[in-house]
C-alpha cells in the first residue's frame, strides 16, 4: 500500500509549483526580499519555516476541537511564537554568527502570513497527518523560491555560494574575473530579489498558461 494517497501527495506537490505560496499566492514576499542576499541565510530560513509550519500545523490540528473560536488567533500566535523561540535558541547555540544576521527576520516568522494562513485555512479543519503534509508542502514551496533567489543573488552579486568563491578572486582577477567580469552590486540589495522573484513568476506562468489570471 502506498505511503501517501494521491490526495495526500498533492498536499506536498501542489505548493511546489501550481499553488506556490510565494509565486502564486503572493505570500511571504518580505523574507524573500530581505534575507536572500546569501544562499546560506536562505537555506536556514527555509529550514526554520519548515520546522515551524510543519510542527505548528500538527499542534493546531491536535487542539482544533478545544480552541474557542474567539481566541483562536491568539492561540495560533502563541504556538508559532513558541516554535520560533526554539528555532532562535538553536541558531544561537549552533550558528551564532548566522543567528545575528537573521535575528530580526527569524522573529518575523511569527507574523509570516503563510504560517498563519495554513493554521487558519487547513490545520483547524483537518487531522494531524494531513496538516503535517500541508505544512511540509507549503514550507518546501516557500523554501525552494528562497533558495533559487538566494543562489542567483549571491552568485551574481558576490561571486560566491555559501560564502565560498566560485567565480575566482575579484581582487587578483582570477577565474571569470580575468575576462573582465565584475560582480553586480545591484544583486545584493532588496530590489534585486523582487526582480528575480518576478522572473520566476514569469517563467512559471509561461510554462503553464492556466496560471495566468484573466483580466
Amino acid at each position: 500500500m502506498a505511503l501517501l494517497s494521491k490526495k495526500d501527495a498533492n498536499l506536498i506537490k501542489d505548493p511546489l509549483a501550481d499553488n506556490n505560496p510565494i509565486t502564486i499566492q503572493v505570500l511571504g514576499i518580505c523574507s524573500a526580499l530581505a534575507i536572500t542576499a546569501e544562499l546560506k541565510a536562505s537555506v536556514v530560513m527555509a529550514v526554520s519555516v519548515m520546522f515551524v509550519l510543519g510542527l505548528g500545523n500538527v499542534v493546531i490540528s491536535l487542539m482544533r476541537n478545544i480552541i474557542p473560536s474567539k481566541i483562536r488567533i491568539i492561540v495560533q500566535l502563541i504556538v508559532v511564537a513558541t516554535l520560533v523561540i526554539i528555532v532562535d535558541q538553536v541558531l544561537k547555540a549552533f550558528a551564532y554568527e548566522l543567528s545575528k544576521t537573521l535575528a530580526v527576520f527569524v522573529g518575523l516568522i511569527i507574523t509570516n502570513c503563510i504560517i498563519m494562513g495554513r493554521f487558519e485555512a487547513f490545520a483547524l479543519g483537518n487531522g494531524p497527518w494531513r496538516s503535517f503534509l500541508d505544512g511540509i508542502g507549503n514550507s518546501l514551496g516557500y523554501g525552494i523560491i528562497l533558495v533559487i533567489v538566494g543562489f542567483f543573488r549571491e552568485l551574481l552579486g558576490s561571486g560566491t555560494l555559501f560564502g565560498i568563491p566560485v567565480l575566482g578572486d575579484p581582487i587578483e582577477k582570477t577565474g571569470l574575473y580575468s575576462t573582465g567580469y565584475e560582480n553586480n552590486g545591484f544583486m545584493i540589495i532588496p530590489p534585486a530579489a523582487l526582480i528575480v522573484v518576478g522572473i520566476i513568476i514569469w517563467v512559471q506562468r509561461s510554462g503553464n498558461p492556466a496560471l495566468v489570471e484573466e483580466n
